[in-house]
Order: structure tokens, then C-alpha cells, then sequence
């Protein structure tokens, strides 16, 4: 910083005043640069931004990961590809989810398959890469609806809150989805409300299922018609089965 000329040095003091570490070593680095007086003004605002920016876009990724409960997930979707231990079927569905234009479409994506099939990396690999442009959230289904329940019977007014958060999100993932039978009737309510609403607002939702979509009415007890809604919204558009490949 020495080598600095006082204006650029008084510049540089100002943006660590102003606590953008960041900007200011853009602004260092490029006034030592060789190639400083060679360059145009775009190209001098292309170098001395673009740092900012991608820090910026990385921070903002890293928040989106961390509200969707995805922080620290190493799962990838050049990982999800037919092998010796599964198969994606149809065949290229990967490829076809991977450009997240059914985000943008408000589709919904049903991922079957056995326990350890691979249902959640797949679901968990497009939700990462998801948080750069969307807002995300991935949840276990039962907890899930636990805790919703729990929250309206405590305080109606955050569960209102909580609701409309995850009714408008661009991506809702649900795992383990019916793993477990609904007995109880709040739940069912919350999970056909969900469901419903963001369908009516073409919001997308991954449900990944160890069961046949032809068993979940019987998993929701007492409520057929909310049992039936619940499957067609699920399965409305894409259902990816991922079939281990020492059970063909």
C-alpha cells in the first residue's frame, strides 16, 4: 500500500472506514496492476465490481442455503446420473430437472424410490442449486407438521405468518412424505392447505416417497377427499422413480 498514490491510499482508508474490505482491496490491487492506465473506464469498473459482486452473491447464496436448512449440504447434480447401484427413470429426468425451469413453471416433482435409494440427495441437490435465484426451504415431512400444528394451537397469529412463508416460497421440499400415517386431523389441515394454496399460486414442491402414490390416501386417515387432493397436487406433473439396480 505504500506504492499507493495519496488519493488512492486515501480512498482505499475510506472504504475499510466504511467496513468494504472488499472494494477496497479491488481498488489496491488494481492501482498497483500493471495494466491500470491501459484499461477503459468499463473495464476499470468491470474489475474493481465484479469482486464485490460475487462476494456479495456468495453471501447472499450462503443465507439462502442456511434459511432452507441446507447449509453444509455437499450433495451435486452431476452425482445423480445413472450407475452400477441405480437407475433415474425416465430416462435424461435429471437432465430435464437440472436447468430449474420447472421452478419458474410452478411443477411439482414426486421422487420415489426404497429407503437409501438416493430420493433425498436428488431432491437436496436441486434445492442447493436452487438457492442461487430462489428462495428454498427443504423440511422433513412429519416434524414438519408437528411443529405447525404445534404453533397454531400456541400463537395463531405467527402460525398465519409462518404459513404464508411457506406458501410462497419458489421451492418447497417435503422428505420422507408419508412415511408414517396422519391420524391426526390438524395435521392433514395443514398439509392440504400447504399443498393446496401453493398450487392455486404455482409454487413448486418436491415430495420424495418411499410409498406408491396409490397408498398415500390410506396413509391420511378420515379425510378422503383431502387424502386425494393431496396426491394429485404431488403427482401433477413429474414423478422420478430412482430403482436400485441390484433389485431389477
Amino acid at each position: 500500500m505504500n506504492n499507493l498514490p495519496e488519493s488512492v491510499r486515501s480512498i482505499v482508508d475510506d472504504l475499510n472506514d466504511l467496513k468494504d474490505p472488499i472494494l477496497a482491496s479491488a481498488v489496491e490491487s488494481l492501482c498497483l496492476s500493471k495494466d491500470f492506465h491501459s484499461l477503459s473506464s468499463l473495464e476499470l469498473l468491470n474489475q474493481l465490481l465484479m469482486p464485490v459482486c460475487e462476494q456479495k452473491m456468495d453471501n447472499r447464496f450462503k443465507g439462502r442455503l442456511d434459511k432452507a436448512h441446507l447449509s453444509g449440504c455437499p450433495q451435486t447434480i452431476d452425482n445423480c446420473k445413472d450407475s452400477s447401484e441405480r437407475a433415474y427413470l425416465p430416462t435424461d429426468i435429471v437432465s430435464t430437472l437440472s436447468n430449474l425451469s420447472f421452478i419458474e413453471e410452478g411443477l411439482n416433482i414426486c421422487i420415489l424410490g426404497p429407503s437409501d435409494s438416493g430420493k433425498s440427495y436428488l431432491a437436496k441437490a436441486l434445492a442447493v442449486m436452487a438457492c442461487f435465484r430462489h428462495m428454498v426451504s427443504y423440511e422433513h415431512c412429519e416434524p414438519f407438521l408437528e411443529s405447525m400444528v404445534s404453533l397454531k394451537e400456541a400463537d395463531y397469529a405467527k402460525y398465519q405468518k409462518k404459513i404464508r412463508h411457506y406458501i410462497k416460497l419458489d421451492l418447497l421440499v417435503l422428505d420422507d412424505f408419508l412415511l408414517h400415517t396422519i391420524t391426526d386431523e390438524r395435521e392433514i389441515k395443514v398439509l392440504f392447505e400447504i399443498m393446496e394454496k401453493r398450487n392455486e399460486l404455482s409454487r413448486s414442491t418436491i415430495c420424495c416417497s418411499q410409498r406408491d402414490p396409490k397408498s398415500w390416501p390410506a396413509m391420511i386417515l378420515n379425510d378422503e377427499v383431502s387424502a386425494n387432493s393431496i396426491m394429485k397436487r404431488a403427482t401433477k406433473h413429474y414423478t422420478v422413480v430412482i430403482q436400485p439396480m441390484n433389485e431389477q
